[in-house]
């Protein structure tokens, strides 16, 4: 968009920049992020990258690419650069990402400590050897580098180097942070214990990161331009503190061509908007840009244009980091460019999208359904493909997977009714936002119903509760039920497949009626989590603040144990304690009485009583698919209403989070007027193996 035609305050933010021998055509610095694709989907993450080109985006990444079977970290799908036929591949992304003037970035791993090898079977190699540290307390030890596996791994960072410019990528990032790269476990006290000329000493321990700069150079011809990405700081009593890591810049403050700093842990530096507001390292990279003459670049799940201007004038930040905030929104810097603030979708901070990674399946974002999907089934965040031959939609409930499928349905151009029983729009996002932490995931139905308000060919109408005989009379010839579901009050989920014996005298409450304002406030209240998210620990804040006394049971080894995949599980842990909530793992309640509830252990059977005066069931919920179930049984009408099709969509299908109920409205709209094979073949593309030749001789 012209300069011109742009709000000046925002001009600094469109400034090219150098970086080394490349310039960035904005500050806007999609850093490396990991997306659950890696080496198995190399089309859909290239696909995915494009579209962030396409977004605006100045300078783009890839994700960690391990440089060597001696250090890789399965099950973790990340990308492979181990030999020269891993070059296309990454070319094709280098290719994406340059095909809008972006900038095309490669960061290089070697996992070290952190590398248990699970699938290449080499001995780990360390800095200091030890067991490895992974997520999985993986019974496997590393071997200290000696000095013959130092050369080694120094032409083994050339290679990458080289096979990086030969795939087509501008920037090389070292990583270093987050407690996971090589480089950070040499500057690091905590994981280099070593005496010899690559320990002790700060400047020692810098010794191996300006050998790899250097080679990095030669080899590159000092073409490409080098990142390096270190953690701000890295807790404990040996750890890489901001001190220390302000002083090594301070020394080596033109090593790299950029300096890239994102919080310790990882944990730290992604934590979700329930623990972390945006912004939240400004303390810890405050200065650092008057230690050096190059350029700095930071996270802090930006999402505010008035807030990435202030870090730059305020001399924080050169460029604005961002990983999350361009998954939600790829077109992000587009649309402040285009001053098209109210169509941003802001990042909720919800994770979400590490929780692809960390299970190995592919990322997904709860506000960009579009994400990952890109090249596996053609979305695309921004534009839609036109409807096909019918005309009208009928949706049924207006809580997030009904909006997202109103809003792309109407964007193909049918023309769409939305029903909404209650008066106020949202479903389950309307009530979720109220609680504790949890305020930013408004932003689902905010922006959505801000995109439907002005398309003409969408009506939404509130307070209608809809049944059979009003869905057969409205004439709409595709309908979607997408009417929700409910928390159960028993204790029916995963341990307990059936309801347990329960005194009536006990007060019994789901989480919908804590939300809706009901339920104890005060007394001793015993809290069964058998759901395992953030549901279980946010209700029992909320207990607390009402000046319950709160008993948290779960039949988990841990409290909400799904939450490792969003990166919560032990800040969430460190709440409950905090707030005086006392934890019983390994345990379930067999039988509620009059006053107190019968525990159980989930390893022996053995039993105990806890006193209480109120119970709170997270356990399971119940889909409201009554609706669909009354059309279904009058299908035989369906042809004289005119409904060529009615479908079950999100948690009125399956209840699960939010995520998978924006993406169950998305895959709704999507589908309209598309020929169904009843779930014969895949919904998707994908990319199976090349088969390579066996080996010319086998043994007999």
């Amino acid at each position: 968009m012209p300069k011109d035609a742009r709000d000046s305050r925002y001009d600094i933010l469109f400034e090219p920049l150098q970086i080394g021998p490349k310039l960035a055509r904005n500050r806007f610095y999609q850093v490396p992020h990991c997306n659950g694709g890696g080496y198995r989907d190399p089309s859909a993450v290239a696909e995915m990258r494009r579209t962030k080109a396409e977004g605006g985006w100045g300078v783009i990444f890839t994700e960690q690419t391990e440089i060597h079977p001696t250090s890789e970290i399965t099950p973790f799908i990340e990308q492979h650069l181990w030999e020269d036929k891993d070059i296309p591949a990454l070319a094709a992304m280098a290719d994406a990402m340059k095909s809008h003037g972006a900038l095309a970035g490669i960061q290089l791993a070697y996992s070290g400590i952190n590398g248990p090898n699970l699938y290449s079977r080499e001995v780990p190699l360390a800095v200091s050897g030890g067991p490895i540290l992974t997520f999985t307390s993986d019974p496997v030890q590393a071997r200290t580098m000696d000095r013959g596996d130092i050369r080694d791994l120094r032409r083994w960072f050339r290679n990458a180097f080289r096979r990086s410019q030969s795939a087509g990528f501008d920037l090389i990032c070292l990583y270093g942070a987050h407690g996971f790269g090589i480089l950070q476990h040499f500057l690091s006290r905590a994981t280099n214990h070593r005496t010899d000329e690559y320990g002790g000493s700060l400047e020692n321990r810098a010794r191996f990161l300006r050998e790899i700069v250097d080679e990095a150079r030669e080899e590159t011809k000092g073409e490409l331009a080098i990142s390096l990405r270190l953690s701000l700081h890295e807790a404990g009593a040996f750890g890489f503190s901001n001190a220390e890591l302000r002083d090594f810049i301070e020394m080596h403050g033109d090593l790299p061509d950029i300096w890239d700093l994102a919080h310790g842990t990882w944990e730290a530096c992604s934590g979700t908007s329930r623990f972390k507001p945006e912004g939240a390292q400004e303390d810890l990279v405050r200065g650092i840009k008057s230690l050096t003459s190059k350029p700095v670049v930071g996270v802090g799940r930006f999402t505010s244009a008035d807030a990435m201007v202030r870090q730059i004038r305020s001399g924080i930040l050169d460029f604005i980091g961002a990983a999350r905030p361009s998954i939600a929104d790829p077109f992000l810097p587009k649309k402040i460019a285009e001053g098209r603030f109210d169509d941003i979708r802001e990042c909720i901070g919800c994770n979400i999208c590490v929780s692809g990674d960390m299970t190995g399946g592919i990322s997904r974002c709860t506000q960009n359904t579009a994400f990952m999907e890109e090249w596996r089934k053609g979305w695309h965040p921004e534009r839609a493909r036109p409807k096909g031959r019918s005309d009208t939609v009928l949706i049924v409930g207006a809580g997030p997977t009904g909006l997202e499928a109103a809003l792309q349905a109407a964007k193909r151009g049918y023309h769409v009714t939305l029903a909404e029983a209650t008066t106020t729009l949202g479903g389950r996002v309307a009530r979720e936002r109220t609680l504790p932490g949890l305020s930013a995931w408004g932003r689902v139905a905010d922006f959505r119903t801000g995109q439907l308000a002005p398309l003409t060919n969408a009506e939404i109408y509130r307070d209608s509760r809809l049944t059979a005989d009003d869905v057969l009379a409205m004439g709409a010839q595709h309908v979607a039920i997408a009417t929700g579901s409910s928390w159960r009050r028993d204790a029916v989920a995963r341990l307990h497949l059936h309801p347990i014996p329960t005194d009536p005298a006990m007060p019994v409450f789901s989480p919908d009626d804590i939300m809706a304002g009901d339920g104890p406030a005060g007394g001793r209240v015993t809290l069964y989590d058998d759901d395992h998210f953030y549901m279980g620990s946010v209700i029992a804040e909320v207990l607390v603040a009402r000046g319950c006394t709160v008993d948290f049971v779960t039949p988990a080894t841990k409290v909400a144990e799904w939450s490792e995949n969003t990166l919560e599980q032990a800040i969430i842990m460190r709440r409950l304690l905090e707030l005086g909530v006392t934890v019983h793992t390994s345990k379930a309640p067999e039988a509620i009485a009059a006053h107190e509830v019968t525990l159980g252990c989930t390893w022996t059977g053995a039993q105990t009583t806890l006193p209480a005066d109120a119970v709170v069931m997270v356990t399971a919920r119940i889909p409201h698919d009554s609706l669909y179930h009354d059309l279904r049984a009058r299908q035989p009408e369906w042809a004289e209403a005119g409904i060529l099709s009615v479908k079950l969509i999100g948690d009125a299908a399956a209840p699960g989070p939010i995520a998978w109920a924006t993406y169950a409205g998305r895959r709704f709209a999507e589908d309209l007027d598309e020929p169904d094979d009843r779930g014969d073949t895949p919904a998707f593309r994908r990319e199976v193996a090349r088969l390579e030749p066996l080996p010319s001789r086998l043994p007999s």
